[in-house]
């Protein structure tokens, strides 16, 4: 449902959430291990992140990516607006430009409750229950 650079982007969150816990900053290359995403891409999406102000960046020699912000701050429509914008939210399901309460699409109504609890789901879910459950169900196998 989300782009891939969106699923990056939320899977090397949680790894930099995770470094970020204890202090520290990571860089790309561990990032990229650890999510198991591509480095060039997984590069500039968190550079858009860090420009979004989700997340932050320090070059050096003990620099890497790092989050300032309480993780329960970030919410998973944050980041997802942040990555790709808000069209999964609004935008009819097949791509139409003339789709909406006036001239449905054969399923708009469909869509708009899947819209709408994806919106739902984005808005109650944070960063920090990400991480939790990151650990817990996926890299944990």
């Amino acid at each position: 449902m989300f782009s891939k650079g969106c699923e990056y982007g939320i899977r090397a969150l949680t790894v930099i959430a995770e470094a970020s816990k204890e202090n520290q900053k990571i860089g790309i290359k561990e990032i990229c291990k650890s999510s198991k995403t591509p480095e060039s891409f997984t590069a500039k999406v968190l550079q858009n992140l860090v420009k979004r102000k989700i997340i932050n960046s320090q070059k050096g020699p003990s620099g890497g990516f790092f989050i300032s912000k309480d993780l329960d701050e970030i919410s998973l429509y944050d980041i997802v607006d942040a990555i790709d914008g808000t069209d999964i939210f609004t935008k009819c399901g097949l791509g139409l430009e003339a789709c909406n309460a006036q001239r449905p699409c054969p399923l708009h109504d469909k869509f708009e409750i899947v819209r709408s609890e994806l919106n739902t789901m984005c808005r109650s879910n944070t960063l920090a229950d990400l991480v939790l459950g990151f650990h817990q169900k996926v890299y944990e196998r």
